[in-house]
Formats: C-alpha cells, sequence, structure tokens
C-alpha cells in the first residue's frame, strides 16, 4: 500500500530544481515504505483454535480455502464460505452429487475427483486445506499439514478423524459437529453465524430424541464389505447419531473409528436395526441387504429376519450439517412400531 505523491513544479523552474525535487521526493518515499508499520489485522483477529491436539493460529479470514469431501464441503456452505474457496476435492470419484449440492457449490472447480495430490493443492494457491486423516489426508502420505506448511499452506483437520492420527479413541458425541463449526465460524470471522446453527441443531436434536425410549435398540452399522464388514466403532459419528436418536452401536465400545470386524462378533450382538450406507455410486443399499441376508449368521439376526434397515448416505453419516437430517430419520425408524 506504499504510495508516492509528488507535486509538480511550479511553472518556470528550471529542469535542475524539478530533478532534484524528483529525487527528494522518491528518497523520502522509500524511507516512509521501509518504516511503515505492518498492516492491522481484521477486528477479532488473529484467532487460535484446537486443531487435532495442536493449536492453529490464524491471522485473517482465509480467502484461498479449498475443502475436501462431501461432508466438509457442506459444513462450509452452511456458513456461506463459497465466495472464499478456490476448490473441492474428493467428491465426484466416490459419489453422485445431487443437483442442488452442485447449484450450492456454483462455479467452484473440483481439482481432484478423489484424494489431491500435494501438486495440485499447491497449484491451486489456497491458503486453508480443510480436510482429515483419511479425508482427504493419509498419516505418512503425500498430503499432510507438515508438508502443505513447508507451501505456507494451513490445515484445518477434521475432527473426529484426529482418532486415526493419535492414539486415543474418545467416545463420539455431536461436540464433534457442533465444535467443528464452531472452529470454522471462528476461522473466517462468523463465529457467530455458527452459534446460530449450532443452537438450531441442538433443538432439532433434542425433539428428535421424545419421547425417550425405555431401552436403547441395537444398531450396527454397515458401510461395506463381504468378508468383514466395515463399520464404525466408539469413536466415529454414528456412535454419536445413534445415541442421539436414542439407540446404541453394538459395536460402540469397540476401539476404533471407523475399521473392521467379526462377522461373528456383530451377530452375537443380534443388531435390532442396520444402518446401510449408500455411497449414491450406482451400488446401492441393496445389495448390502443380499450380503446380509445371504450370510449364516447375520440372516438369523433380529434386523435381517424382520428387516429393519436404515438407508444413510455417506454426507448423513460423516460430520456435517446433514447428521440432523440422519438424526431425525433414525429416531423416527426406532420408535416406529413392530
Amino acid at each position: 500500500m506504499n504510495r508516492l505523491f509528488l507535486q509538480r513544479a511550479v511553472a518556470g523552474a528550471i529542469n535542475l530544481v524539478i530533478g532534484l525535487a524528483l529525487g527528494a521526493s522518491i528518497g523520502a518515499g522509500t524511507a516512509m515504505a521501509q518504516g511503515a508499520p505492518a498492516p492491522a489485522p481484521p477486528p477479532g483477529f488473529p484467532v487460535t483454535v484446537p486443531n487435532c491436539g495442536d493449536t492453529l493460529r490464524i491471522a485473517a479470514p482465509p480467502k484461498r480455502m479449498v475443502v475436501h469431501d462431501l461432508n466438509m464441503v457442506e459444513m462450509a456452505m452452511a456458513l456461506g464460505l463459497q465466495p472464499s474457496m478456490v476448490g473441492v476435492t474428493g467428491i465426484t470419484g466416490w459419489y453422485k452429487a445431487d443437483a442442488a449440492f452442485l447449484r450450492r457449490l456454483g462455479s467452484i472447480p473440483e481439482l481432484a475427483p478423489k484424494y489431491p495430490t500435494l501438486e495440485t493443492l499447491v497449484a491451486a494457491k489456497p491458503d486453508l486445506f480443510f480436510a482429515g486423516w483419511y479425508y482427504g489426508m493419509q498419516p505418512g502420505g503425500d498430503v499432510t499439514p507438515a508438508t502443505l506448511a513447508r507451501h505456507g499452506i494451513q490445515t484445518l483437520v477434521l475432527t473426529e478423524s484426529c482418532a486415526h492420527a493419535l492414539g486415543d479413541k474418545p467416545r463420539a458425541t455431536m461436540d464433534l459437529l457442533y465444535g467443528d463449526l464452531l472452529r470454522l465460524g471462528t476461522v473466517f470471522g462468523r463465529r457467530a453465524e455458527a452459534e446460530r446453527l449450532v443452537v438450531q441443531w441442538r433443538e432439532r436434536v433434542r425433539a428428535a430424541a421424545r419421547p425417550a425410549l425405555p431401552v436403547p435398540p441395537r444398531v450396527f452399522v454397515y458401510d461395506s464389505g463381504e468378508d468383514k464388514p466395515f463399520t464404525a466403532g466408539r469413536a466415529a459419528m454414528p456412535t454419536a447419531l445413534i445415541e442421539a436418536a436414542g439407540g446404541r452401536n453394538v459395536l460402540g465400545d469397540v476401539s476404533m473409528s471407523w475399521g473392521n470386524a467379526a462377522w461373528e462378533t456383530v451377530a452375537a450382538s443380534n443388531p435390532q436395526f442396520i444402518v446401510l450406507l449408500d455411497y449414491q455410486n450406482g451400488q446401492g443399499p441393496e445389495h448390502l441387504q443380499q450380503i446380509l441376508q445371504a450370510h449364516p449368521a447375520m440372516r438369523l439376526t433380529d434386523a435381517v429376519r424382520h428387516r429393519r434397515f436404515i438407508t444413510l448416505r455417506y454426507a448423513e453419516l460423516t460430520p456435517g450439517p446433514a447428521n440432523i437430517e440422519a438424526i431425525e430419520k433414525l429416531a423416527r425408524a426406532l420408535r416406529q412400531p413392530p
């Protein structure tokens, strides 16, 4: 923001005087630029937010964010952050985005259909990457907060995913969603908007959980897999959603986030309901039902015998605004008469 103002010499002044005056003005301007203080930060900044066992200091609201995965893009759009986004990654390679999502995304380009490479991200020149472990990043991989930092790119890490990188596997609660939205709001100077959304979401969750159930129904989450089911443990978001709806994840005490389990263990728990994950990729939940109905142990469980299947989309089962609708769907299903 350095500006050099030169006043024109008085008409009739000799060239030598003009040259001396010009040189003196340039020298003064240079000295002012060298001694000028740094621009003041925007009101409320810098801010510091917790970030996967560390802290993240943001000097000013990011202007060039890249967001990975459907759920986190929806979280950013819930706060109206599209003008501050220069790209998304990890959408079309796995899911079929609906028309409403694409309308809200507008002209923001998808930089990579699945996981982005370091080169792809650096080329986009972002100032922030909103992603998570196994949500765009892998421990020891090419794209991590450390590798991005070398290129001046900061990383906001999805809190639920921290269970993959840290030894601790805390029980998932709805604070994973609420806290991440508040962090995102803080980073972009929209904390008040984020707080209003959280208040609305909390009220919807409270309403969905009424009336309270005398005994929490047993629920199993089936993501994928035939030899072994890929499912949700204690630290994964579905545990929080099921409990908020009044149920109990049959693997909710297993010390893992998302991971594999044994069919025998699941069948022994005799789930009363089974959540089927719909990736919207052309192979619908009907395929998962067929696997369950053909399995010698799972076909004997209450859920399969009575066909108590609850289909939820990927965005509804991973941390994001769609979690609230997922809880409402779960709560209605758990309260249906036998």
